[in-house]
């Protein structure tokens, strides 16, 4: 795939000031991941209108505790709606703090509460490890909803690519133990399909994005040996489920450059074709997580308005 020819201007530009992210050696590329954030997050300062507060959940089932991250509006009292936010990093990446200034702009613009969740990365923590976390994580919101100030029936759940994979997962799994409700899942170029058989899955290769290398050594820490084959589970791959009705709303947003391209597609059609109401956008010259690196282009400013605003209606707000 000719990125250089197709990209927006502006990512371009962004794209080619950042290192790159060898997945090969994964303490380095952590490092590196978070060395990326930072430079993209340089000017900015944490919002002073919003509150944040940890807490530790109890893990599943004697599994450690759970960090989760609760960020309110500072001036607003009372039950408000709530977008339950899974950090992305290819399983293996990441951690909740990267989303911090994301977080506050939600909670800014939308008025909205969110908690975000700390799962356990592969490959110390492969499957179900990461995915247990986001249900403890998700469950005990719930169950605190009154404490937290959250109403328990405007529950989103949301996150950015593997994070994204995990939050339609989560949906997936929330659906069938019918012990959460939740109103809306907010999809964002997520990971979702551990075959890598796709058109864009194979032809892109550039070591300056998420890649086909890359894509391959995060599943195979996720899932093992599994990987590619029928034994993977579609809470962890959730192009693999057979069925999708009954799943709340959903929003998928996806550049056209991006690796996921191919299997984001098929499963927005798919949810459309069970009967779940789909907003899917696609954003032309975007590469992969392209809005967090180059957060001044025109092309990400359109991103993110187009992502708020469908979390605004999601939520009910």
């Amino acid at each position: 795939m000719d990125l250089d020819r197709r990209l927006d201007p502006e990512v371009a530009a962004a794209l080619a000031k950042l290192p790159i992210l060898d997945l090969s050696d994964i303490p380095t590329a952590r490092a590196t991941m978070m060395e990326r954030r930072a430079a993209a997050a340089a000017d900015a300062q944490p919002s002073p209108a919003v509150v944040r507060q940890d807490h530790l959940v109890p893990g599943l089932n004697g599994a450690p505790d759970v960090l989760v991250r609760h960020y309110r509006p500072a001036s607003q009292a009372g039950a408000l709606p709530c977008l339950y936010w899974i950090h992305g990093g290819g399983h293996v990446l990441g951690e909740v703090g990267q989303d911090d200034l994301v977080m506050d702009h939600i909670v800014d613009t939308l008025g909205c509460a969110v908690v975000s969740v700390d799962w356990r990365r592969a490959p110390e923590h492969p499957f179900p490890a990461p995915m247990d976390d986001c249900y403890a994580g998700l469950a005990w919101t719930y169950r605190q909803a009154a404490e937290l100030e959250v109403d328990p029936e405007r529950i989103a759940i949301g996150g950015a690519s593997s994070g994204g994979g995990l939050a339609a997962g989560l949906v997936l799994l929330a659906r069938d133990l019918r012990e959460v409700p939740v109103c809306f899942q907010l999809l964002i170029y997520p990971m979702l399909d551990d075959r890598n058989v796709t058109r864009a899955s194979v032809t892109l290769t550039d070591p300056r994005v998420w890649n086909r290398a890359s894509n391959l050594i995060g599943w195979r820490a996720y899932v093992g040996d599994a990987a590619g084959t029928d034994r993977v589970s579609a809470y962890a791959a959730p192009s693999r489920a057979t069925d999708l009705a009954g799943l709340p709303p959903a929003y998928l947003a996806v550049g056209d450059l991006d690796l996921f391209i191919d299997e984001d597609l098929d499963y927005a059609q798919r949810l459309q074709q069970a009967g779940v109401p789909i907003e899917l956008h696609v954003y032309p010259g975007g590469s992969h997580a392209f809005e967090s690196y180059a957060p001044g282009a025109a092309l990400s400013r359109r991103f993110v308005r187009d992502r708020d605003e469908a979390l605004r209606r999601g939520l009910g707000l």
